[in-house]
């Protein structure tokens, strides 16, 4: 691939804006000063915009009539398209809690599009949300699908997918779960703790077995008593990463606030928790094997009303943190950047404007709206 040089752009490196000329090439990033010679590549002129690092959702169920637990490796490219046409230049496809059968077709459509030329975000990889979850917080999981303790299961389901299953949500208070968190990250496998019950002390040493991210914090989960602070207590209290859903329905700005301020934005995760209505009018979808009705862009169950993921997009969350929160953009961009590319072990090659680092680029108007974006190099906005 030809040398692409980005020029006059306000570029995002060291947390600060700077005046930088990019070179991208085959896919990969050099951080050059502003003014340097060009003459061997091609020239983009960023036209005074801010150049950013591609978002990162690290929690995605689907989009644009997509659904994750169904979709075929041609479909998954439809919402890699989608999510780089918003500035998502990666993501991890979230399946949802499935009959064994199904979950093994989901990992090889992953790996058919994985050897598939690609022209929008990359999938980096496959959170599985389940099976180790508990009944009562099992949100839009099917009940009869939920399991205990099951290692072989996963070390099967990590072999079949190559390695490439990076993260998975689990209840920790569930008998035999925790015990699974050792063996779960000697397998690669970030690990989540999420749509549980689980008491404060059940939660902290769950961490402390190598938990590092609490999932969609605040939703699916025991929330906090000042005689239970519960798993909500034990995530806002320690270190782990927190997946944050900045929609103003999963959680209202004055929860966004407290989170950062609680947390630090150093551990606040932006995702979507998306689901296959993302991009697309209200009416009738479906979630795994639930059905989903779509209101106001609000997704619920048909059966019951129980919140069923989200019509969410990063650069709406984008916007609306620099509404909800006091800080300024480049105090918030690592939320969407950095801190999931940490939390997923991505950072040797994505979350920042370094050079080496995958040519993975947002460029944004003075009101943080998504006019360009590059992926790998590749201009896909």
């Amino acid at each position: 691939m030809a040398k692409t040089y980005l020029v006059n752009g306000k570029v995002y490196v060291g947390r600060q804006f700077e005046e930088k000329t990019l070179c991208m090439e085959n896919g990969k990033l050099t951080v050059l000063e502003a003014l340097c010679d060009t003459a061997d590549g091609t020239v983009f002129d960023a036209q005074g915009l801010k150049v950013v690092p591609g978002f990162i959702d690290t929690h995605s169920h689907g989009a644009v009539g997509v659904d994750v637990n169904g979709a075929a490796a041609e479909d998954l490219e439809k919402i890699s398209c989608f999510m780089a046409s918003k500035g998502t230049t990666s993501w991890l496809c979230s399946v949802l809690t499935d009959t064994q059968e199904q979950t093994e077709w989901c990992i090889g459509q992953f790996k058919r599009h994985r050897a598939m030329e690609q022209n929008g975000a990359e999938l980096v990889g496959i959170h599985l949300e389940g099976p180790f979850l508990a009944k009562e917080y099992k949100g839009a999981m099917p009940e009869h699908l939920l399991k205990k303790n099951d290692i072989p299961l996963v070390k099967h389901y990590q072999k079949l997918a190559e390695g490439n299953i990076r993260y998975i949500t689990i209840s920790p208070e569930l008998d035999g779960v925790q015990d699974m968190i050792p063996t779960l990250r000697e397998l690669g496998i970030v690990v989540g703790i999420g749509h549980s019950g689980a008491t404060y002390d059940q939660a902290m040493s769950a961490i402390a077995q190598g938990a590092t991210v609490g999932t969609h914090v605040g939703n699916a989960m025991r929330l906090f008593h000042q005689h239970e602070p519960a798993i909500f207590g034990a995530v806002m209290e320690s270190d782990v990463y927190c997946e944050t859903i900045c929609d103003g329905r999963h959680l209202v700005p004055g929860s966004v606030r407290m989170y950062a301020k609680c947390k630090g934005l150093d551990r606040i995760v932006a995702i979507t928790d998306s689901i296959m209505a993302a991009g697309l009018p209200d009416g009738n979808y479906h979630l795994g094997v639930n059905d989903v009705v779509v209101i106001d862009g609000d997704a619920k169950l048909a059966s019951n009303g129980t919140r069923a993921g989200s019509t969410l997009t990063q650069d709406v969350a984008l916007k609306n943190m620099l509404k909800w929160l006091p800080n300024t953009l480049e105090e918030i961009l690592p939320t969407l950047s950095e801190n999931p590319a940490r939390a997923m072990n991505l950072w040797d090659r994505k979350g920042s404007i370094e050079t080496g680092k995958d040519a993975d680029l947002v460029l944004l108007d003075e009101e943080a709206n998504v006019v360009h974006v590059f992926a790998r190099s590749k201009r896909v906005k």
